[in-house]
């Protein structure tokens, strides 16, 4: 619960600094008065998202600043936030955009781990489109004009209750399945206490006493243990591992009486549920003859599992890629397993009791026997053990997968660009630049990178694609370097290939000119032909993406895009990639909490009988029958089912996953979550025969 209030937080926080830092226009009713030069660039790390780059200076002696922003940086100086420092060490940040004057305060930015920077460029800017005056910022200031603001999150960023939902889904809902689970255990004993009080005369309030009573401490310590861990997180900014977002421990703080309020809200929950659980035991009554009219009928549902299955993994493909008739197959195979899987692992249960049973009386091991004959004895309570972790992890496998559509673009880039020789820098002033500024980039190069000019056919015809350069960069090509034009008609270097095939539209063939740097300059500035200038590596060297962008902020006024061809679609998609990590990191925590919530039910169910074992110890001359005993009853089953689900999720995932995807299934997240799944079986499992042990210790005593 308290997370639910912490997303509240956050996204309450980021929307009120957000608004707060969007400058005003300055209106030509306004006329002059304190003002600022404004323009919002972008950026980006090596595969990372981008992020806003603004372009300031003041206009007036008065001119505000923005958020975060104590003083003006001189000309040629910037101010980066302190997330975007940290982020882009590697790569030299702290110097890419000029001298470093300061940090941009917590005010200024969405969240703490916001990646932002102020650049006053060295040179005035014009006021002029794209460039504009603002006079402030905030609703204080004005009417906040929308598009100005920097920051991608209402863009980037799932709306607040789809972001809710997944924490309900995936965090909450297993945590109520846990407290239920853990009401539930034991159960056994408390159903014979209550039927002995109801026939002493007990009402339903002394019941309910007695309910609140067993179930008060183990809450009430729960929930005092919870207090300090929520006063932590509301005194110190926590980074959230895996997805790397910081939470901002000022906005928790403005929401610590819902907060605080989460602790009391889940022991009421407990205690009530408790109460309820009490109320309904033993109103159910069944009977052998029932049970052994549904035999028959569980059979014949456990025939339909193999089918529904082969529907769900390989029904979709029966309708094509693109139809709706797809995506109904899916969804009717996938409630057909559901259904239809609980009798199947009944059977399969079952069947597999009596041959564990069978090969523990043939080999003489006596936890084998034991575990066999407890489960072909009672299979219903490892059926629904086996059935709730193939579900959990067959839905878990679902909502990684549909995620993933929104994510299929990106996919299908990383396909495209994942063996893109990166080797090549396309270079893209931002804003006019003169020649003389292209001149001077050009001749600050480092040492092994060459310049080349592509310039395509006018109005796209079938004319040449002219390619400029010096011999050491065209040779590098393996394209000819001579005194006057040739025409080549076949591309063997693979990075050539690359270019032509993302920054050309048109040609036919290549027209191969040997140009120098004052050529290529004049070439790059001309804004009547489509000319992309181009940085190679020579002599098996690759351009250092990170040093091209800095020598690009100290000689064009606004820097310069650097990317291998094709990064810029690459870079737009990432955002999906990110929130796919929101789905991930949940799904792998709501997995575990279910799968606990299960194994403590499995394990509930061992002990109702581990008192029966103890006399065994004086039969088998040691404590080692619990250990085995328990590894069959609760060990064993969780980890099958963990192994099966995983399979089986997997395969009924790809009909979703496949369409434009690398893979159905991420491999780190489904051996994180196969990981979590085996280690909290075997802890059970260890649990589960200490207990045992400690019961058999009481019994000898």
């Amino acid at each position: 619960m308290g997370t639910l209030v912490f997303a509240h937080a956050a996204y309450h926080g980021k929307e009120v600094r957000s608004e707060a830092r969007t400058p005003v226009r300055q209106s030509q009713e306004a006329g002059a008065g304190r003002s600022t030069v404004w323009l919002v660039g972008s950026d980006s790390l090596k595969d990372r998202r981008s992020f806003s780059v603004v372009y300031l200076q003041p206009h007036t002696a008065n001119a505000p600043l923005p958020p975060g922003v104590d003083h003006w940086p001189r000309p040629g100086e910037a101010v980066l936030s302190p997330g975007l420092l940290e982020a882009g060490a590697h790569e030299g940040i702290a110097d890419r955009y000029g001298k470093l004057a300061g940090t941009i305060g917590r005010q200024g930015l969405e969240d703490p781990g916001e990646w932002l920077a102020y650049i006053r460029p060295a040179a005035d800017m014009k006021v002029e489109r794209p460039i504009e005056l603002v006079t402030g910022f905030g609703p204080t200031a004005g009417e906040p004009t929308e598009g100005l603001q920097p920051g991608s999150a209402r863009d980037d960023d799932q709306p607040e209750w789809m972001f809710e939902a997944l924490l309900i889904g995936l965090l909450l809902l297993p945590s109520l399945v846990l407290l239920f689970a853990g009401i539930r255990a034991g159960a056994h004993g408390r159903d014979r206490r209550s039927a002995l009080t109801d026939a002493l005369g007990a009402m339903r309030r002394d019941r309910a006493l007695l309910a609140i009573g067993e179930t008060a401490r183990p809450t009430l310590l729960g929930a005092i243990a919870s207090v300090p861990v929520i006063a932590a997180i509301m005194l110190n900014d926590v980074r959230i591992p895996y997805v790397g977002y910081t939470l901002a421990s000022a906005d928790l703080r403005q929401y610590a009486r819902a907060a605080l309020l989460a602790p009391p809200a889940a022991l009421a929950i407990a205690l009530g549920s408790a109460v309820v659980a009490d109320q309904l035991s033993g109103r159910a009554r069944g009977n052998r003859s029932r049970a052994m009219s549904r035999g028959l009928w569980q059979r014949r549902v456990a025939m339909l599992c193999p089918p529904a299955i082969l529907l769900a993994a390989r029904g979709p493909e029966l309708a094509g890629e693109n139809t709706q008739h797809r995506v109904w197959i899916t969804w009717i195979g996938l409630a057909l397993v559901v259904l239809t899987l609980p009798a199947a692992v009944a059977a399969a249960v079952a069947g597999l009791g009596r041959f564990l049973e069978r090969k523990g009386r043939d080999r003489g091991w006596a936890g084998a026997l034991i575990g066999g004959r407890r489960i072909s004895s009672y299979p219903a309570a490892t059926a629904r053990l086996v059935t709730g972790v193939i579900v959990a992890l067959i839905v878990f496998t679902q909502a990684i997968a549909w995620q993933g559509l929104f994510g299929t673009y990106n996919s299908q880039l990383e396909r495209i660009l994942g063996d893109a020789d990166r080797s090549v820098s396309e270079i893209g002033p931002k804003g006019a630049v003169s020649e003389h500024d292209i001149g001077a980039f050009l001749q600050r190069l480092p040492a092994g990178d060459a310049p080349i000019v592509l310039t395509a056919p006018p109005d796209r015809n079938d004319g040449p694609i002219t390619v400029q350069g010096g011999c050491p960069a065209l040779e590098s090509l393996h394209l000819p370097c001579p005194d006057t034009a040739v025409r080549v008609d076949r591309v063997l270097d693979r990075r050539m290939q690359q270019l032509i095939s993302w920054d050309t539209t048109g040609g036919t063939y290549l027209k191969v000119e040997r140009a120098g740097q004052a050529e290529l300059a004049r070439q790059s500035a001309l804004t009547s032909q489509a000319s992309t200038l181009v940085v190679i590596g020579t002599g098996g060297h690759s351009p250092s993406a990170p040093a091209l962008k800095e020598l690009s902020y100290r000689t064009f006024p606004r820097g310069a895009q650097v990317r291998f061809p094709g990064e810029e679609w690459l870079t737009t998609s990432i955002p999906d990639r990110d929130q796919g990590r929101w789905v991930r990191l949940c799904g792998v925590v709501g997995i575990g909490v279910l799968v606990l919530a299960i194994g403590v039910s499995a394990m509930a169910e061992f002990l109702r009988h581990g008192r029966a074992l103890a006399p065994l110890t004086v039969l088998t001359g040691g404590n080692r029958v619990f250990s085995s005993s328990a590894a069959w009853a609760v060990t064993a089953p969780l980890a099958i089912a963990g192994l099966v689900g995983a399979a089986v999720g997997s395969w009924l995932a790809r009909p979703v996953s496949r369409p434009g995807s690398t893979a159905f299934m991420p491999a780190d997240v489904m051996a994180s979550t196969l990981a979590v799944v085996l280690a909290l079986s075997a802890a059970l499992g260890l649990w589960a025969a200490g207990i045992a042990w400690k019961q058999a210790r009481d019994w000898q005593a």
